[in-house]
């Protein structure tokens, strides 16, 4: 067997497998399917006996299976050819959508109460604020993180945002520093941001994604901690709405359920491998009730200023927050 292991922020997992082309192979590209468009990070790790968890990948012509052990996943079919002929890789093994990221997410909140929200995050110097804008696909949170950087705020992170509570304080990590943006949406919303490509054919700005760069803007630190105050949003984003409608959230237990439902999401939900495989995500009853408990915690802790949803179009979603 072939061996290696990864780190991610503070998870450690080792992988194994009996074709060495089937190990993920650093540092990863930056592209779309990257898991860099997830974490901030994947280093490499030598494999040993005390790792939080690991992965085993037997090719074989047999019918593809997936075997959940106490701190070991197994899997054994035709992987090769699975790679191969995938309609699309960020549904893969290691793709940013794929099991690596759905574990690494359950080992940060099993092994070490590192909760991770499906969400960007940005952070205003002068009032030593951080933003986390939560919400999924198409949500606006590229909208919040291209207009504000253009507003002088400062990245923290684009699509996964980790925190832990821990004696009373919470504690933020930096998390991925690109993002996946439409050709569109940045060549007549964001031009400023549009990088150097090759020509596209009509219509295809709108159908094709980019893994964006956006590490120059990032903070000048990778932890944040009380006393930074902080404010929660849930946005909603429609083209041609006129202004900014920002509702504070005044029943906690409303704020509570929907941001449980963000954290627990990517975690927990099913997904299909390389369109054939469905594998289980991952959720325990221990787990559940502190993740419950995190987010009771957060919501009522003293440096949460604000929760509030917003419905704006894409120019003015930060109406006037940042005054």
């Amino acid at each position: 067997m072939y061996k290696t292991g990864v780190k991610i922020l503070e998870a450690t997992i080792g992988i194994e497998s009996n074709r060495e082309e089937l190990l993920p192979h650093l540092p990863f590209k930056t592209e779309v399917k990257s898991l860099l468009t997830d974490f901030k990070d994947v280093k490499s790790l030598p494999y040993s006996p005390d790792l939080d968890g690991y992965i085993s990948i037997v090719d074989s012509d047999e019918e593809p299976s997936v075997e959940y052990l106490k701190d070991k996943i197994n899997f054994r079919g035709p992987f090769l050819n699975l790679t191969k002929e995938a309609s699309d890789l960020r549904f893969s093994l290691w793709g940013n959508q794929g099991f690596l990221y759905r574990y690494t997410l359950y080992l940060l909140e099993k092994k070490h109460r590192i909760f991770n929200f499906h969400a960007c995050a940005l952070y205003h110097e002068e009032k030593k604020q951080i933003y986390v804008v939560t919400g999924g696909a198409g949500s606006g949170k590229t909208v919040y993180i291209l207009t504000g950087l253009a507003k002088g705020l400062k990245l923290f992170s684009t699509e996964t945002v980790h925190l832990r509570i821990k004696r009373g304080n919470i504690f933020w990590f930096m998390g991925s520093l690109i993002d996946n943006v439409r050709l569109g949406t940045l060549k007549h919303n964001f031009p400023r941001f549009l990088p150097k490509i090759e020509t596209q054919e009509p219509g295809e700005e709108w159908q094709k994604k980019i893994a964006l760069d956006l590490s120059s803007y990032k903070t000048d630190f990778e932890q944040l901690s009380t006393p930074c105050e902080v404010i929660l949003l849930l946005p909603r984003i429609e083209e041609g709405r006129k202004g900014s409608l920002i509702n504070p959230i005044e029943d906690k237990r409303k704020a509570v359920k929907a941001l449980f439902d963000n954290i627990t999401q990517k975690l927990t939900e099913t997904m299909i491998l390389y369109d054939k495989i469905p594998v289980l995500g991952f959720e325990e009853k221990e787990m559940a009730h502190t993740r419950l408990k995190l987010v009771n915690q957060l919501v009522h802790h003293k440096a949460l200023i604000k929760i509030a949803s917003v419905l704006s179009n894409p120019y003015d979603c930060w109406g006037d927050l940042l005054k």
